[in-house]
């Protein structure tokens, strides 16, 4: 029989594989109910992907991104591995050939969305299947306790009944030993489990908080140190334009990418940076996705990460190749306020998701106890005008509905048209200098998006309508003239999104049988911000301690080389040795009773302190003073 390291050289053209790959592949292969937590870097998709391609049958994937499934599977397709997925809104007969082909076809994975799966007829053909087991991607998502909980996770079970005899692997790049068991638990792994687990500590990167009020010169700084590969994320698609145009003019190769930009001018953009071309990427979080390059020397954070998870998520691409790297986040006071700020802006209450949700269906003018059975062409923006909703609150609101299984949304907001100049700009001024109104349309348009006369540009024609105060129908004719006069290249969007409504109409009830999970969602998502702000302001614990804290790991040593850990290498050896020697003479004592007797800098006083707690030299008592302990 052919080995999994045979496998690994021939597909992927490794001749070793990472630390802890080897052991989960056996296990799978074993039978074994497996859960991994390996952090970013770490290899998840090969510990499934291997043993799948060893054993008979087909591999069920369950993936929760519609994203992440069709990279994968076309990930799998280059190597000339067959995978499929489900297309959404394939026709029962197109599902049916489908699965003959999985069957007949020699394809050895199929990825589903937890969605997906809950279709009693997609069941149905899966109990036909010869399915060698089930792979779980992003795990955490099935625990109320993870960064990202989708309730669809919940039911992911069912394929214990489908397919009762075949083993499960659970993976994950972020869970606590809280998140753990709810993997466990709603799995029903508990017979011939095996639990993988390894370490969050990153020896060699460096976790480095500046506060910052001029990012753009620190940026500058930054790359005239550092020679390798980087990253620099932003919230923001028009900054990740600004900032790589802002280094193009400072004599630093980058470029930038982001979910508004169209296929194929992504896969140039990351070609370029992994070829080094241009070895620096400014991106919106977009960019992350089967990213495994081992050079990258800084991850740069210019914006505040939406949770700790994300934050280790994102600086763990850099300093993949044992090198040392660093994680660098750059902030400041407004930065926290507006993070705060957006938060509350971005995050309805149910009271507003039963609002949005009721005026959904008034949109469509759909009566109550009414249901459907077709999705349906919806316009965002026209809705949110239309109503006077907040853009960010509905999107919160379309996610929450789709992950509790009230709505399906079929498209994301991406699937928009393509514009690109294929003239200049000064024949583009010249072409409608005898008509007014195009003018003036055209210079809203290139206000709008930048980079038309590099690349095919995302846009959408209702914003353009707004903003030029026209119709949406006149904007389409507007570019379609341009277009015939070969100034630009106009694909139209045949498509918006699609909403089918899943329930019949009863407006609050709807909402209210789900409000517990959704109350839970909401607070969440306040607790995970409120954790990454902490840690952000949190300058006097290591921050590899505090990262390895977070997520159940106990460490006494400190990194070293973080920012907190360079700025107490100044605090002087002597004031240790100094406090220990007063909390010898004393039963217990606060640190404002130590600061007033020892004359130095109050801030190193606390510093060494902190670190006495971690070594566990010192603890608390219940009215917060500092003892000795035992050690």
């Amino acid at each position: 029989m052919i080995s999994p390291r045979e496998i690994l050289k021939e597909h992927w053209g490794h001749l070793a594989f990472r630390p802890l790959q080897e052991e989960i592949i056996n296990a799978v292969l074993a039978k074994k109910n497996t859960v991994a937590l390996l952090p970013t870097g770490g290899g998840k998709s090969i510990c499934f992907q291997v043993p799948a391609l060893l054993l008979d049958g087909v591999c069920i994937v369950i993936s929760p991104l519609t994203a992440l499934i069709e990279d994968q599977v076309m990930r799998l397709q280059e190597k000339g591995i067959k995978a499929m997925r489900i297309p959404a809104k394939s026709s029962q007969n197109e599902i049916i050939t489908l699965f003959d082909n999985l069957k007949f076809g020699n394809f050895k994975f199929l990825y589903l969305s937890p969605e997906r799966l809950q279709s009693n007829f997609i069941q149905q053909k899966i109990k036909e299947l010869n399915v060698s087991f089930v792979a779980i991607d992003e795990a955490h998502c099935i625990s109320e306790w993870g960064h990202d909980f989708r309730p669809s996770y919940r039911k992911i079970s069912i394929l214990r009944e489908l397919v009762p005899n075949v083993n499960f692997i659970a993976l994950t790049a972020t869970a606590n030993q809280k998140v753990i068991k709810d993997i466990f638990l709603n799995l029903k792994l508990e017979e011939e489990k095996i639990l993988f687990k390894q370490s969050f500590k990153r020896e060699k990167l460096a976790y480095q908080i500046f506060t910052v009020e001029d990012k753009l010169n620190r940026l500058l700084q930054i790359f005239n140190k550092t020679k390798t590969p980087a990253i620099v994320y932003s919230n923001s698609r028009k900054k990740t334009e600004d900032i790589s145009n802002f280094l193009n003019a400072n004599k630093f190769k980058s470029s930038f990418y982001h979910a508004g930009l169209s296929a194929e001018v992504k896969k140039n953009t990351l070609a370029n940076w992994k070829t080094e071309k241009t070895p620096i990427m400014v991106a919106t979080n977009a960019f992350g996705m089967g990213i495994d390059k081992a050079n990258v020397g800084v991850v740069v954070h210019l914006d505040i990460p939406s949770s700790i998870e994300n934050y280790v998520q994102e600086a763990g691409r850099a300093g993949r190749n044992g090198k040392k790297s660093f994680s660098v986040v750059l902030q400041n006071d407004t930065d926290i306020r507006y993070f705060e700020k957006q938060l509350a802006r971005n995050l309805p209450t149910i009271k507003e998701i039963k609002e949005i949700y009721k005026k959904m269906f008034q949109h469509f003018q759909i009566g109550n106890g009414e249901l459907l059975e077709n999705s349906l062409e919806f316009n965002f923006l026209e809705f949110c005008e239309k109503y006077g909703f907040s853009s960010s609150k509905v999107t919160t609101c379309l996610k929450i509905l789709n992950n509790q299984g009230i709505v399906t949304v079929q498209t994301d907001f991406n699937k928009k048209s393509l514009v690109y100049f294929t003239t200049t700009s000064k024949k583009v001024i010249n072409f409608t200098k005898n008509n007014n109104k195009l003018h003036q349309f055209i210079t809203v348009l290139l206000r709008s998006y930048g980079g038309l006369f590099e690349q095919e540009t995302k846009i959408d024609e209702y914003y353009l309508a707004k903003k030029a105060g026209i119709t949406n129908q006149l904007v389409r004719t507007y570019l379609k003239k341009l277009a015939d006069a070969d100034v630009l290249v106009y694909q139209q969007s045949t498509l918006n999104t699609e909403i089918l409504f899943l329930h019949p109409r009863e407006d609050e009830k709807t909402i209210n049988r789900n409000a517990k999970e959704i109350q839970q969602y909401l607070d969440q998502k306040k607790k995970k911000a409120a954790e990454v702000i902490a840690f952000i302001k949190e300058n006097r614990i290591c921050r590899s301690q505090q990262i390895l804290t977070y997520f159940d790991e106990k460490e006494s040593t400190r990194c070293g080389i973080c920012d907190v850990c360079l700025s107490n290498k100044k605090a002087p050896d002597w004031l240790r040795t100094r406090i220990l020697e007063l909390l010898s003479r004393t039963t217990s004592i606060s640190s404002l009773e130590i600061c007033h007797l020892i004359d130095t800098n109050e801030k190193h006083i606390l510093i060494h302190l902190q670190f006495l707690l971690s070594e566990g030299k010192v603890a608390l008592n219940h009215q917060n003073k500092f003892y000795l302990t035992n050690q």
